[in-house]
């Protein structure tokens, strides 16, 4: 189990939206601090509750974040001149999470899908857990 010493971001595997997420983060993160799973993988099925949304979910310090908090919690994970994102924290959550939502019911749809892990690339590949 992962939970107590690493900062996972769990994603869809499949979704071009979640994929180009972790890309994100990955090109624009300040520090290697943050490990990736797929919803689809042993990580995430040993650390993880099966009652969760299936786009993006954060596990930091043991906790589990979901929808629009689990996005934010890794704006402070990116370099210097994403920080003005914060200002995102003062919309309420009932708003943030239904925006979340709405997005995360249609990104299939609007940005299609995969059949495997669409980030994966060789420099990456111990920032990825099974």
């Amino acid at each position: 189990m992962y939970s107590q010493n690493r900062t996972i971001l769990f994603f869809d595997g499949n979704c071009n939206l979640c994929n180009g997420a972790v890309r994100f983060v990955l090109n624009n993160e300040k520090s290697s601090t943050v490990y990736f799973a797929p919803l689809q993988g042993e990580t995430s099925k040993t650390n993880l509750p099966a009652a969760l949304p299936d786009s993006l979910v954060l596990l930091e310090n043991g906790k589990i974040i979901i929808e629009s908090s689990a996005a934010l919690k890794l704006i402070p994970y990116l370099k210097w001149y994403f920080q003005w994102l914060r200002i995102l924290w003062m919309f309420p959550k009932f708003i943030r999470d239904w925006v979340y939502r709405f997005i995360a019911k249609n990104r299939i749809r609007w940005f299609g899908k995969s059949q495997y892990c669409a980030v994966m690339q060789p420099k990456w590949k111990d920032r990825f857990l099974p």
